[in-house]
């Protein structure tokens, strides 16, 4: 006869989780599932179809720092895979990737881990119980009691994700990459890449919002559903030159618009002023014509301290030698 998948069900599986006992015993599949218990409450997530997300690693990141003390790794790649082992945590690769998933070594990449990884999939009576209050907050005291007894008094709901939002939003540019090339030195590749992905998903989030989902050059804004919007969020300098996601190094551009600046074809001058290359060309009546957009002003956000970074513009015109 199966079993009754009630609360008690999953306190005994919660109380037996598979991980590894050195160092006093791994923390990271208490850490990750106090981290999803929480991304219910905050309704990051609804149905029994776990994604990876920003908010979830930003979660996993901030109850860590909070209750371990021991000399384990945060790494939130490693729960998200091997939580496989315990039977209400299923992965679902994305298409072609199957064989993939099965390989333990591959899957230690933060990077090869969101290629691979569709969703995963917990059992639904799980999910139910999460989406309890009553008995979500008896879920985490439960786990805070077993694994983290001596440090369960510092857990509390703040978000590592809106910590580096606020960062993102307020912090000068010279202050953010500072900040970033910091933490570089600090920590590893894969836990950077960790850190680099809640950043740059934050950027893409707020870039479009602030300048309300509308393209700052072209003036298209397409309404859609589910906060899903078609205008990107474009680095001025690349992140690859300076790690920089702080707001005012990026614009809101429509995807053609935005592949023209990645590439040279147009710039924007210290007077906010679109500059188009004289290094193309392209049909005089089309529509789509990039070059009806020459020495036209940008749109830009409502507040000047969200402005695009002049210096930065600057750096993007000598790039692409414009005179």
């Amino acid at each position: 006869m199966p079993p009754i998948k009630d609360i008690s069900y999953y306190c005994s599986l919660f109380d037996k989780l598979r991980r590894d006992h050195k160092n006093g015993g791994a923390p990271h599949k208490p850490i990750l599932l106090i981290s999803l218990i929480q991304a219910y409450k905050q309704k990051i997530y609804s149905s029994n179809q776990i994604h990876i997300t920003p908010e979830l690693v930003g979660l996993f990141k901030s109850n860590w720092n909070s209750l371990v003390t021991t000399n384990h790794q945060c790494l939130f790649t490693l729960p998200f895979y091997h939580m496989s082992s315990e039977p209400f945590w299923k992965l679902i690769p994305n298409s072609g990737c199957e064989i993939w998933v099965m390989s333990k070594s591959s899957m230690r990449s933060f990077a090869n881990l969101s290629t691979a990884i569709k969703y995963v999939e917990i059992d639904e009576e799980l999910k139910n119980l999460i989406a309890n209050q009553l008995d979500s907050n008896l879920l985490i005291e439960f786990l805070l009691e077993k694994y983290f007894p001596e440090t369960k008094n510092n857990f509390n709901n703040n978000n590592y994700f809106y910590e580096l939002k606020s960062q993102i939003l307020n912090e000068s540019l010279s202050e953010y990459q500072q900040k970033i090339l910091l933490i570089k030195t600090k920590i590893d590749s894969e836990e950077f890449q960790e850190e680099i992905y809640i950043r740059s998903n934050i950027f893409k989030k707020e870039i479009p919002k602030i300048y309300n989902y509308t393209c700052c050059i072209s003036g298209l804004r397409i309404d859609v559903i589910d906060n899903i919007s078609v205008i990107d969020a474009c680095h001025i300098i690349p992140f690859s030159e300076g790690y920089n996601d702080s707001i005012t190094n990026g614009i809101a551009l429509c995807p053609n618009l935005h592949r023209a600046f990645d590439r040279g074809l147009i710039t924007i001058n210290e007077k906010y002023q679109v500059i188009v290359n004289n290094n193309f060309t392209e049909p005089t009546n089309s529509p789509y014509s990039i070059k009806q957009f020459d020495k036209q002003f940008i749109c830009l956000p409502n507040d000047v301290n969200l402005y695009p970074s002049v210096e930065s513009f600057k750096h993007h015109m000598n790039r692409f030698r414009f005179i």
